[in-house]
């Protein structure tokens, strides 16, 4: 399986355009189409032409029922939030938001730790976890050096091993790569990676 993956496009249109160009068996969004709550259509729309499915979470900056609402009627299209599905075999689990929040912005979307762990309780083993946040301690260093990944997010993933968390949220940590034992953590960015199962 050949997955395009990718975060944070902020309504950034051409960004949107060369993941649409890439071949892909599926394509992972980790979140914030839009930019403070404002123009994730724009980047949806251009998506909308994606011909395989389509897996993603919202972000941050993301309102979670406007995202519903623009991929209801989206054959192929996973929306996830607390909850998985399973593709050709691989399971993808999903999580999105800020967690811890630390922003009180009204357009700020998120939950604390707690609510997170409860979330993420249903993540199966070996899944591709889809999140927003990166975990605590990866890929998730500010420019001042602070860590500001979630812990209920590394918990999960001491627990259950998924093959690749791939996140974003934090943009200075944007291409960045670490490891928790056998699981891959990827804040990804705008800029698509790919990975190729075996």
């Amino acid at each position: 399986m050949r997955i395009v993956a990718f975060s944070d496009l902020h309504r950034d249109r051409d960004a949107a355009k060369a993941v649409l160009a890439m071949k892909a068996d599926v394509v992972v969004g980790a979140g914030d189409f839009a930019t403070q709550g404002q123009g994730a259509s724009e980047t949806l729309e251009i998506l909308r032409g994606l011909t395989c499915p389509f897996v993603l979470v919202h972000g941050n900056h993301d309102d979670p029922d406007e995202l519903v609402a623009l991929t209801a009627s989206w054959p192929g299209i996973h929306l996830l939030h607390g909850r998985g599905v399973r593709i050709e075999g691989v399971e993808f689990y999903g999580f999105g938001g800020e967690t811890p929040i630390r922003n009180a912005a009204s357009w700020n979307a998120g939950q604390d730790e707690i609510e997170a762990a409860r979330l993420l309780e249903g993540c199966p083993p070996n899944a591709i976890l889809v999140s927003h946040s990166p975990p605590f301690g990866h890929c998730d260093g500010q420019r001042d050096g602070a860590n500001e990944g979630s812990v209920a997010l590394l918990r999960c993933v001491e627990a259950t091993w998924p093959r690749h968390v791939l996140c974003g949220h934090i943009h200075h940590s944007w291409g960045s790569r670490s490891a928790i034992g056998p699981t891959t953590i990827h804040n990804i960015g705008p800029q698509p990676i790919i990975l190729d199962l075996a």
